[in-house]
């Protein structure tokens, strides 16, 4: 392993399975609960609060430019607009052809598209991915990517994005086009895991958390996979999912610990790939 468990430790200690996590640029911690709940996080204390609730179950977490969250709610079928008094609305459901099934991961690129994974039925190869225009107009960009669409990063040159397909089970990414995204190019397969959220860092090393085993991988950009780091006992990181970085140096990775009640931080050398913080129109 490239890390160790005794560099990871636990806290916000209390949460309810969070299976999101997000670092916001007001310098908190976002996460989710699997009954709607949205925790605010200090980095640093794990003192939280429930800030809104959707009544739903949480699953990926992105932030616009005016500190307004969104929500993969599974629950209730669409992702969710939390603005920051706790108002919740929701962004988009799908259009008139087509709603959303399992909103799983949002992620936003620099002209405020919101590109959302529909992971559909567990082998059932019906997923998708939608990009919402700013608004929440939305419209399926790929019906390629249907074995369980899972977790998404945008590469930091902007180019590209990065799809976890968990029934591959591995990752794919697709070019993106003014006309939404271009064909899938498998990137790694991981047999016999199930993988689950992905984090770039600033050198263009992409980091994929496994919902199953316990285990974060780290891909460099010329092809190399290494065990990042693992816990087998499933405890300290148990049933990683979604990944972020952030702290003021951008160099804290945390993990939601979907199998327990905590988040789950530690210090890496790199720091990660700013994400993007969209104004919409």
């Amino acid at each position: 392993m490239l890390a160790n468990l005794s560099d990871f430790t636990a806290f916000a200690d209390g949460l309810d399975h969070p299976e999101g996590v997000v670092w916001g640029a007001d310098g908190y911690v976002y996460a989710g609960g699997e009954a709607g709940q949205i925790y605010r996080v200090h980095p640093e204390t794990g003192a939280h609060t429930e800030i809104a609730n959707t009544g739903g179950f949480i699953l990926g977490l992105a932030f616009d430019g005016e500190g307004n969250l969104y929500a993969c709610d599974n629950g209730n079928d669409c992702v969710q607009k939390i603005t920051p008094d706790g108002t919740v609305s929701i962004y988009s459901a799908g259009n008139d052809e087509r709603a959303m099934r399992v909103p799983n991961y949002p992620v936003f690129d620099k002209r405020g598209n919101l590109y959302v994974s529909d992971s559909g039925d567990h082998r059932a190869y019906n997923g998708c991915l939608w990009r919402v225009h700013p608004g929440g107009t939305a419209e399926v960009i790929s019906t390629a990517v249907n074995a369980f669409p899972n977790g998404l990063a945008i590469h930091p040159d902007g180019n590209w994005l990065y799809v976890v397909l968990s029934n591959l089970p591995g990752v794919v990414r697709l070019p993106l086009t003014p006309d939404g995204a271009g064909d899938p190019e498998t990137i790694v397969e991981l047999p016999r895991t199930i993988p689950d959220g992905l984090a770039f860092d600033v050198d263009g090393n992409l980091y994929i958390s496994l919902y199953t085993p316990a285990r974060i991988y780290r891909l460099t950009p010329d092809g190399v996979l290494d065990v990042f780091i693992e816990d087998w006992e499933n405890t300290l990181i148990a049933t990683p999912t979604n990944i972020a970085f952030g702290g003021d140096d951008m160099k804290t990775l945390f993990v939601a610990s979907l199998g327990r009640w905590h988040l789950t931080k530690g210090t890496l050398p790199t720091p990660g790939a700013k994400l993007n913080y969209p104004v919409l129109d």
